[in-house]
């Protein structure tokens, strides 16, 4: 485990966050006066049963939806009551994201796949390719720029994802259970890459998961029961 020390207060602080669902009649609540302060560079695994709202969670960091009530700060700043512009430009440009699924759009190549985020920026082609370049040869994919996703292992695909949640050089990177569709040993290689490029890019880790070995790995684990933050090891 790296560890980085982490300067000022914290950058991430949740205050009292409910979530709920309405689901015909029913109201689904899946966050419960949640409470929680992360550190910048801090690597945080959050574990918890299926349901327990742990993605739920993460998409809130994200600015991906909004609490039900409650507060999600990144900063200092409220990211609710962020407008719709200053959101999209929250998420695209100081949070990565990496989904167990991948989310890789299949009709583009690994590089075309990484430059998205980027592209989306307006930012010179040329610039942003050589940045996706490097990002890819760095997880280990130099040699699959022009592959599409289907021409790629699941690993591959994964590592794709990771240099895409890397292309804007973000403060913070959200991982939803990076290893769940992976075997022990390419997820083992996965969390090794995404603890090293920590490391390096001196970012802030979470990772939802159910992996111990994600768990083991981390700097501190959180469990999520009842909608609540419980005990951690």
């Amino acid at each position: 485990m790296n560890d980085i020390p982490s300067p000022g207060g914290p950058m991430i602080e949740v205050v009292d966050v409910h979530k709920s669902y309405l689901l015909g009649r029913r109201l689904l609540e899946i966050l419960r006066g949640l409470h929680l302060t992360v550190d910048r560079g801090e690597f945080l695994a959050i574990r918890g049963a299926s349901g327990a709202g742990k993605s739920t969670l993460l998409h809130l960091l994200g600015g991906l939806d909004r609490p039900t009530s409650g507060r999600v700060c990144f900063d200092g700043r409220e990211v609710s009551s962020l407008s719709r512009t200053e959101l999209a430009r929250f998420r695209n440009r100081q949070v990565g994201f990496v989904f167990q699924a991948y989310h890789l759009l299949p009709e583009l190549s690994a590089i075309e796949n990484v430059c998205l985020p980027a592209r989306m920026n307006r930012e010179p082609a040329v610039a942003v390719v050589q940045r996706a370049r490097g990002l890819l040869d760095r997880v280990g994919l130099g040699d699959r720029l022009d592959h599409r996703p289907y021409e790629l292992s699941g690993g591959e695909q994964q590592r794709v994802a990771v240099a895409r949640a890397l292309i804007n050089g973000p403060e913070l990177v959200l991982a939803d259970e990076p290893t769940g569709n992976l075997d022990s040993r390419t997820g083992g290689e996965i969390l090794e890459l995404l603890t090293l490029l920590r490391a390096e890019r001196r970012i802030t880790l979470i990772i939802a998961t159910h992996d111990e070995r994600v768990a083991a790995g981390a700097q501190r684990v959180v469990e999520l029961v009842d909608g609540k933050i419980g005990l951690g090891d």
